[in-house]
C-alpha cells in the first residue's frame, strides 16, 4: 500500500541514505556535488521544509519510508520532483505516488523534468498525462557534464 504523508524529521535519515546510491544519483543527474555531505543535505532540506510555497510529502510503502515527492514554483509554474530508494525501483511505487500527489496538488499546468535517458521516469509522467513541451540543457553534478532534460507538462 502506497501512502503520502507530511515529512517528519526522522524521514530525513532515510532520504539521506537513499540519495547516497551512485547509480541513483547518475539517473537523477541533478544531485548534490558531494551526496555524502550531510550538512549540505540538511541545509537543502531545511530550505524545502521551511518554504510554505513548497508542498512536500514522504512516500510510504507498507508503512516504510521509501522516498519523497514535492512541488515547487519554477518560473511561476509548479513543478514536481521525486526520489525513490533505488532498492524499490520497478515496484510501481513511483507511479502510485505521482498519481496520489497529483490529486493533492491540483494546480495546472504542472511540470516535471527528466534527463532524456531516464526513460522510466518519463514513462511514469506520460502515464499520468504529462506531455513533452520542451527541452533544456544544464550541467548535472552527478554526471559532471551538461545533460539534456525533457520538460513535461500536465495541463
Amino acid at each position: 500500500m502506497i501512502e503520502l504523508r507530511p515529512v517528519e524529521a526522522t524521514d530525513l535519515d532515510k532520504f539521506f541514505s537513499h540519495q547516497l546510491d551512485p547509480s541513483a544519483n547518475h539517473m537523477a543527474a541533478f544531485a548534490a556535488k558531494n551526496p555524502s555531505d550531510r550538512g549540505v543535505f540538511d541545509n537543502h532540506w531545511y530550505g524545502i521544509l521551511n518554504d510554505p510555497r513548497i508542498t512536500v510529502r514522504t512516500i510510504l510503502s507498507n508503512a516504510e519510508v521509501v522516498g519523497s515527492i514535492l512541488a515547487y514554483d519554477q518560473d511561476g509554474i509548479p513543478e514536481i520532483s521525486y526520489w525513490i530508494d533505488k532498492s524499490r525501483w520497478g515496484q510501481g511505487i513511483t507511479t502510485a505516488a505521482v498519481g496520489q500527489f497529483l490529486q493533492e496538488v491540483s494546480e495546472r499546468p504542472i511540470r516535471a523534468r527528466a534527463v532524456v535517458d531516464n526513460t522510466t521516469s518519463i514513462r511514469i509522467l506520460e502515464r499520468w498525462g504529462f506531455t513533452r513541451v520542451g527541452e533544456s540543457q544544464e550541467f548535472a553534478n552527478a554526471r559532471g557534464a551538461v545533460v539534456k532534460e525533457l520538460i513535461l507538462e500536465l495541463s
